[in-house]
């Protein structure tokens, strides 16, 4: 079971501070001490008692507590991907060096909230908390049980020690108990797993300290969202694909481009409205405008296609991109037609889209007063945020982040079919083709353009293999496969030979071969789009899509930023992997 060195991770911080007062600037000053006493205890010591319920099985993994690295790396070895929270900057410093070359990403968070990695929305097969809960102040307890009940997988285990006996002197220990733990399992309705009965004694001999091990396992979803999206896209009433229109731009934004999300409580995610109003004319234009596929029966208009609306006909899908500069003669047009969506979207399917069996509304907003000038803007998250705010509950924001490859699907199907009966001039393939979202082709031209003039001036690598370029003999590689998440910004996109991008194909670049090119995508950024009149476009593309760069713009941030979304994609879609050529 777990040993003194483990008391040290902790967790429970805001300002430095833990309940009772208690820091961890102890574990900073003095890290290398607790590193070689975590250290000196093996994986298979400590956790004997839970260990056979791994029984060769993988996936990804939460180490609230990471310390040294020491389960997180024998996790990895094992075949998980693991994410490892630690709090004392010390510690994980020398826990992320002795593990950086496996595939464990680190982040500076704690418990009772976990903020960081909620914004990640990652759903995961196994949370460990060792040695941590009697850090935690009685207070905060229940509140920290919901965030990790709600932090797991259909089927995924959370396995908790406890440390029984007096504290230190230096440190606060609060007392801790079976009952306690089990009563907050029963009421976020988690099955106990059978382990061993009974404590454990200290492996570091001391007599007046003990252990347990409690593990308990989530048997589905677990929150209610999957059953309340399947109502609002199969059951609710709908007299136009208003609802469907805001459900799939939610959708859109929460997959693609989470990191516009402004904030995030217990109970909301709050997005920009304009954000949602610009998702919505990307879903809209091309059914009403190319394909003229009626939205609702009736031969009736629609509250917010008005004369900007129309006027969008004569501007290309990439005006619209989040990140993307417009001139002055398109920016007034387009962020007048945002405007118009957004006051739609709060007055029609946001106020009618309710929650089962009530007329409460699911979703909640406000706009705000904006001064359109005629001048150039820039689509990014400060300008989307000046429309207003449109609040998401949580647990729904992340049901459509974990879930996107199917509840989207779900949407057009459903989408489709009301199109249909309202008119049936038209064959599924019109109806399918007006539905594909508007980056639904590979675009590559950007940066192939970039790599031509790097040529022209020196030597561009390949990020895979090293190589040096040659003029007409090179891809433009999505690093992340486009056939599975349709994403043409710039930092997704790499110079490559066209062996390698044969190669990889549709396959996801492992966690050791993005981390081993990471010198040569540095080398990139910095070669072709710091300094240029992209780099505006590159930051503001990565804010949007990488949920914890936020206002760190910097290219190791976006790089940082690629392998926590290289992970969301390899658990959410069950990616395969390649190792490299």
């Amino acid at each position: 079971m777990e040993t003194a060195h483990a008391d040290a991770k902790l967790h429970v911080a805001t300002g430095g501070k833990a309940g009772g007062g208690m820091t961890y600037a102890p574990y900073n000053l003095n890290a290398k001490k607790f590193f070689n006493q975590y250290q000196s205890i093996t994986f298979e010591q400590v956790h004997s008692d839970w260990l056979p319920q791994l029984d060769g099985k993988s996936g990804l993994a939460l180490d609230v507590g990471a310390g040294s690295g020491r389960d997180a790396a024998a996790l990895a070895d094992r075949g998980w991907d693991v994410v490892a929270v630690e709090p004392a900057a010390g510690l994980r410093e020398l826990g992320q060096n002795a593990t950086k070359d496996k595939s464990i990403q680190w982040i500076d968070d704690q418990l009772p909230d976990l903020n960081q990695v909620r914004k990640l929305s990652y759903r995961f097969n196994l949370i460990l908390v060792s040695a941590v809960w009697m850090h935690i102040p009685p207070t905060a307890r229940e509140r920290a049980f919901r965030i990790l009940a709600e932090l797991l997988a259909p089927g995924g285990m959370l396995v908790v020690t406890l440390r029984h006996g007096p504290g230190d002197g230096e440190r606060v220990f609060y007392d801790v108990s079976r009952e306690e733990l089990e009563a907050f399992a029963k009421h976020r309705a988690l099955i106990p797993v059978a382990l061993p009965t009974g404590r454990n004694d200290d492996e570091l001999k001391r007599p007046e300290v003990s252990w347990e091990t409690f593990a308990f396992r989530l048997a589905d979803d677990g929150t209610g969202a999957l059953p309340t999206v399947r109502h609002i896209i199969v059951n609710d009433n709908k007299s136009s694909t208003y609802k469907l229109g805001l459900l799939r731009a939610l959708v859109r934004i929460a997959d693609g481009a989470p990191g516009l999300a402004l904030n995030r409580s217990d109970d909301w995610v709050e997005l920009p409205l304009g954000a949602v109003g610009l998702f919505w004319i990307m879903l809209y234009r091309p059914l009403i405008l190319k394909h003229h596929l009626r939205q609702a029966p009736g031969a009736g208009g629609y509250g917010f296609a008005k004369e900007d609306f129309f006027k969008l006909q004569d501007f290309s899908p990439l005006d619209f991109r989040v990140g993307m500069r417009l001139s002055a003669d398109v920016a007034p047009v387009v962020l007048r037609a945002v405007r118009d969506a957004c006051a739609n979207i709060l007055k029609n399917p946001a106020h009618f889209t309710t929650w089962p069996g009530s007329n409460r509304p699911i979703f909640d907003g406000g706009s705000a007063r904006v001064t359109i000038k005629n001048e150039p803007a820039r689509l990014d998250k400060a300008t989307l945020s000046q429309f207003g705010t449109f609040r998401v509950p949580s647990f729904l924001w992340d049901a459509f982040s974990r879930y996107a490859c199917w509840i989207e699907p779900a949407i057009v199907n459903e989408w489709i079919g009301l199109m249909s009966g309202w008119d049936v001039r038209y064959s599924m393939d019109v109806y399918h083709l007006g539905l594909q979202w508007v980056e639904g082709r590979r675009d590559t031209s950007a940066v192939r353009q970039l790599v031509e003039q790097q040529l022209q001036a020196g030597k561009v690598e390949c990020i895979w293999t090293a190589r040096n370029l040659k003029d007409k003999r090179f891809d433009v590689d999505h690093c992340f496969p486009w056939s599975r998440w349709q994403n043409n910004d710039l930092w997704n996109l790499m110079p490559s030979t066209h062996t390698a991008n044969a190669a990889k194909s549709e396959k996801l670049p492992a966690d050791s071969l993005l981390k081993q090119s990471r010198p040569r995508v540095l080398n990139w950024w910095d070669q072709a789009i710091l300094g240029s009149v992209r780099e505006e476009q590159f930051f503001s593309e990565a804010e949007a899509a990488l949920p914890l760069l936020g206002q760190r713009r910097t290219v190791e941030g976006v790089f940082e930023g690629m392998l926590q979304q290289r992970l969301r994609l390899k658990t959410n879609l069950q990616l395969a992997e390649w190792l490299g050529v």
